[in-house]
């Protein structure tokens, strides 16, 4: 029985050249395309998925650093809309969004349920098996989490509206009171005591 354990990837370490490059291209554009990150990768000798993360950094790094003590709620929701210094110039063209096929998808469920924090040599496993770049399985697990997260804060709700549900005697479940056309299983204010 071998024991998986979950290793990060090593940190990327860039040179002087490489960041210099990297920060006169993120001056230019803050939010480069599929393209352009590839073209970077291949000029400073490294995969684009580290290239993308650097650039995400980087701009978690500079609105951290731009934003006022003072901040209020309203403008840290506005989305983009503190910055007027910053234009976009029109949206590059974006990485193709990854299908995956109904017996990767099984594949990647299955280690989501067994761990949804892999580690490197796991994600490169199943990158191996599934055939498609360690990269596209890293973000993968990541939107999956998001996406369950979502779904556990929206729990709640959905079973507020169960408990309703289940106040509805069974023998009005889905019929409609024939006098006045209306349809106890939908109406959200009947508390389940019977009308006649």
């Amino acid at each position: 029985e071998t024991v998986t354990t979950n290793h990060r990837r090593s940190r990327t370490k860039f040179t002087e050249d490489q960041l210099k490059i990297l920060i006169n291209t993120f001056n230019q554009k803050p939010y480069p395309g599929y393209a352009t990150k590839q073209k970077l990768a291949l000029e400073i000798n490294t995969e684009e998925s580290r290239i993308q993360i650097w650039f995400q950094n980087r701009r978690a790094r500079q609105r951290f650093q731009k934003r006022p003590e003072a901040d209020t709620l309203e403008s840290s929701q506005s989305q983009g809309q503190d910055q007027p210094g910053v234009e976009f110039q029109s949206r590059e063209a974006r990485r193709c969004r990854t299908t995956y096929s109904t017996s990767q998808l099984h594949t990647l469920i299955k280690a989501f349920v067994k761990n949804p924090y892999p580690g490197i040599d796991s994600r490169e496993e199943l990158a191996k098996e599934i055939g498609v770049p360690e990269s596209r399985v890293q973000i993968w697990f990541q939107n999956r989490r998001s996406r369950l997260l979502l779904q556990r804060k929206r729990e709640p709700v959905a079973s507020l509206e169960q408990e309703d549900q289940d106040k509805i005697p069974e023998e009005l479940q889905g019929t409609e009171d024939i006098q006045n056309g209306t349809n106890f299983s939908n109406d959200s204010h009947f508390s389940g005591a019977r009308m006649w």
